[in-house]
Order: structure tokens, then C-alpha cells, then sequence
């Protein structure tokens, strides 16, 4: 039998794929999963025909677009379109709403797949990104989200915040242990994840409207118990630039990740019955301040600053933090970012056998 194209109904969609590599082949493509791909975009004409073309290019062949125009101004939706006419995979539709959550809810309400996966427009898949992913997923089943190793690149080179960023991720993503490390700050990249529809739907998918909403998906994975599966393959390049969202929506200000932390840190870690410490009077420390005291839960507030030990701060007095020797199984919140500093929390911790996790957490 010969085959001109690859036609295959999954799911009650027909997927056309343009490389013919015979009968073979044509079975193969009945047995794997569809991944969709959500991609909602607004501006991006500069960078969408390279996003777009490492999708198309993919070693996995069984995939969707869902490409949603977030009112963009620019070319982009032109580029998005000209995709959509050369390949049945590539879909566009509009934003009814605005910004990247109702763009997100968009996509999924269209997207057909058994496996769901984000991409951002900016940025550039490696060629056998979803065939790493999927094959992680097939191996480890349900339960479990996909993720992957994530380089950052730049026309102006990557700052050393960046770098130590990409660092530290990648070494949790290599051993499968990123949430160990959940409030300091996102451990699962929007665009470098994976998981089965069926996950993605008992962790709310993206109804909720809490803002960084991969920050906020995160969480929810780890709430859900979604095992992050380990891997030192290479998946995606993340593109930094001055105008990229991360950098200038108030969506992702500092402000926002602490609501997060905080939101979920009183749900899942707090337990009402042992006494709370924050660590730190600097400006994390005080907007952790607010949001117990907005949500009237005690707790004593630390420092080793002799400037700010002793003072009155919201109606608070700063604490030496030797006062948390006199607490019955305190359970902590540390908001100081100094290196030197955390160490030697850490060592305080590590002398009286209190554990990351459970005993004491780190914000930053």
C-alpha cells in the first residue's frame, strides 16, 4: 500500500502529516498519543516564525496547535495564519477575553489531545522536544507531569540572575526533586511541561484567575501529588528580552509571587496549632507581614538587624531570632535572600533537627 499523505482519525480529528515513511509508519501514528500544544500570542511578530517552525518540525509527528491572538497589533496573527494554510495541525482562533489566562482557557476548550503541553511564542522548541516528553509520560503514566532541561538565550547575552536561575532549575528538573524548593520560585517552566488531560483537569487546568498562572498551575500540580519525572534532556530555548511579559505585565511583579507563596503555603503547609515565625524585615518580609496580618494569623516576626530588633513594625515588635528557641515546634517562613545568611539558617535548623518542608521554608 502506498501512502501519498498520512491521514490518521484520532480522536475525531483528522491529522495530515506532510512526511510519508510508508504503512509503517501510518501504524505508528495510530498508537501515539496527540499532544496539543497551547500557544496564546499578542505581539510577537518578531519571533513567532521560528517558534512556529520548531513545532512543525518536531521528530513527533502527532501533535495540534491551538494558537490564540491576544489582540495583537503587529503581523503576528498573518505569520499564525500563513502555518494554519500549509498544515491541518496549526489552528487560530481569537481571544474573546484578554491576557494569557483567558487565551490559555481558550485553547484548551478547542484542543483535542490526550496530552497537553504549553509553548510561548517567543521562544524555540529543540527538534525532539515532544518525542522526550511523551516518551517520559508513556513510560511513567498517569500521576505524573513531564518537564525538561530549559537554556535561556539572548541577542544581548544572559545575566548572571538568569544564569543562576537557569542553574538552579535545572539541577531540580535533572532529579526530579522541583518541589522541594516550590516557595522560593517557579520550579516548572510554562513552556516546558507536559501531563495527561485527565491530570491537568483534577488540578483545575487554568480556571483559576491567580496571576503568575504557571506559578499558580505549579502549585497545583504539587497540591495534586503529580510527580515530576526526572530528566537531563535538553527541551526548550527560552528567549529574554526587554519587552518579553515576564518583564513588563504588573502580573508578575514580586508582589504577586508572594500571594502565591503565601496562598498555598497556608493551605497546604500551616498548621494553626504550632507557632508561626517570619525570618526577615526587608521588603519580602513585610508583605508576608501584611498578608497575616489582612488574615489575622499570629505570628512572631524575627531578625539578627540590631537596627530593627526591638522596633514596632505594623504593630509588630522585631524579635531576635534566638526568641525561636522558646518556641513549642515553630514552624517558619524565611524571607531573607542573602546566601551567607540562609546558610547559616539553615545551619540554626540543622542544630535543632527541624527539616525544610515541614519545619521551615524558604520564600527566596
Amino acid at each position: 500500500m502506498k501512502l501519498e499523505k498520512q491521514a490518521v482519525l484520532i480522536r475525531g480529528s483528522l491529522q495530515v502529516h506532510p512526511i510519508c515513511f510508508g504503512p509503517i509508519c501510518y501504524l505508528a501514528l495510530m498508537t501515539e498519543p496527540k499532544v496539543s500544544i497551547l500557544i496564546p500570542f499578542k505581539n510577537t511578530e518578531a519571533y513567532l516564525q521560528e517558534c512556529l517552525d520548531s513545532i512543525y518540525t518536531q521528530t513527533y509527528r502527532n501533535w495540534e496547535v491551538l494558537a490564540i491572538n491576544d489582540h495583537s497589533a503587529d503581523e503576528s496573527e498573518r505569520i499564525v495564519s500563513g502555518f494554519v494554510k500549509k498544515d491541518a495541525r496549526f489552528k487560530l482562533f481569537q481571544n474573546d477575553g484578554n491576557g494569557i489566562i483567558e487565551a490559555l482557557r481558550t485553547a484548551y476548550a478547542n484542543s483535542t489531545g490526550l496530552l497537553i503541553s504549553r509553548m510561548d511564542s517567543d521562544d524555540i522548541m529543540t527538534n525532539d522536544k515532544l518525542e522526550i516528553m511523551v516518551g517520559s509520560l508513556r513510560k511513567y503514566g498517569k500521576g505524573h507531569v513531564a518537564v525538561g532541561i530549559v537554556q535561556y538565550f539572548s541577542d544581548r547575552g544572559i545575566s548572571n540572575g538568569y544564569e543562576r536561575y537557569q542553574t538552579w532549575l535545572n539541577g531540580l528538573t535533572a532529579n526530579g526533586t522541583n518541589y522541594t524548593e516550590i516557595y522560593k520560585e517557579c520550579v516548572i517552566p510554562s513552556p516546558a511541561w507536559m501531563s495527561y488531560r485527565e491530570d491537568l483537569d483534577a488540578c483545575g487546568a487554568f480556571a483559576p484567575n491567580r496571576y503568575p498562572e504557571d506559578y499558580d498551575l505549579t502549585f497545583r500540580f504539587y497540591e495534586k501529588g503529580l510527580k515530576c519525572i526526572p530528566s537531563d534532556r535538553l527541551v526548550h530555548y527560552w528567549r529574554d528580552y526587554d519587552s518579553r511579559t515576564s518583564r513588563t505585565s504588573a502580573h508578575y511583579a514580586q508582589n504577586y509571587f508572594l500571594d502565591i507563596k503565601l496562598h498555598y503555603f497556608l493551605k497546604l503547609e500551616y498548621d494553626p496549632c504550632r507557632p508561626l515565625a517570619i525570618w526577615g524585615a526587608g521588603n519580602k518580609g513585610k508583605e508576608i507581614a501584611k498578608g497575616l496580618l489582612a488574615r489575622a494569623i499570629y505570628f512572631y516576626w524575627l531578625c539578627d538587624n540590631p537596627k530593627k530588633i526591638g522596633k514596632d513594625i505594623y504593630g509588630k515588635e522585631m524579635l531576635h531570632y534566638g526568641a525561636l528557641g522558646t518556641l513549642t515546634k515553630p514552624q517558619s517562613i524565611i524571607t531573607v535572600a542573602n546566601t551567607t545568611a540562609q546558610q547559616m539558617i539553615q545551619n540554626y535548623f540543622a542544630e535543632r533537627e527541624q527539616h525544610s518542608g515541614s519545619d521551615f521554608f524558604f520564600f527566596c
